[in-house]
């Protein structure tokens, strides 16, 4: 919840300042010990990949439905990760909060990406680790469910009916 409130956090994975204003904002907003510069090579690096197993429960939902990702990331972690990580290539849909200038749980973005999907919301099955974006996609009109790691997502989609059992 600290780090979705945060002010800083929000406009850098809005897309509205650089990763040097960023570093430096937090570093000062959290009262943290470490210099920008030293923090953001760490932050560079917190992504560390795929859990095991999305990919192939990606591509098993994707034979039967349609698939999407809504991500709330920055262009740091988007250039020197998440853009090379092939799972993010097999969705069909691919909303992320540094391009669309707004970020989850914020009622905006379930609202603009129910602008751009082909389905109605009530139709759209959004899941999350964060409680917090599920209550928002669930204020949005969106089905949605939180789950935490692959076996819980795959449990979700089975009980949606998107997968078998």
């Amino acid at each position: 919840h600290r780090w979705l409130s945060s002010p800083w956090v929000r406009e850098f994975e809005r897309g509205g300042c650089s990763p040097e204003e960023f570093a430096a904002g937090l570093v000062g907003e959290w009262g943290l010990t470490v210099d920008p510069t030293a923090f953001l090579a760490v932050f560079a690096a917190w992504p560390i990949g795929p859990l095991p197993g999305a990919d192939e429960l990606v591509a098993q939902t994707s034979a039967s439905v349609t698939v999407g990702c809504l991500s709330n990331t920055n262009a740091l972690h988007w250039e020197e990760n998440f853009r090379h990580w092939p799972i993010l290539h097999a969705f069909d849909h691919r909303f992320l909060s540094f391009e669309l200038g707004l970020l989850k749980p914020d009622q905006d973005l379930f609202d603009r990406v129910a602008e751009l999907l082909p389905a109605p919301r009530g139709r759209v099955l959004f899941l999350d680790d964060n409680l917090i974006n599920v209550d928002g996609a669930l204020e949005a009109g969106f089905a949605a469910a939180h789950v935490r790691g692959v076996d819980e997502a795959r449990a979700a989609l089975a009980t949606a009916g998107v997968l078998d059992a």
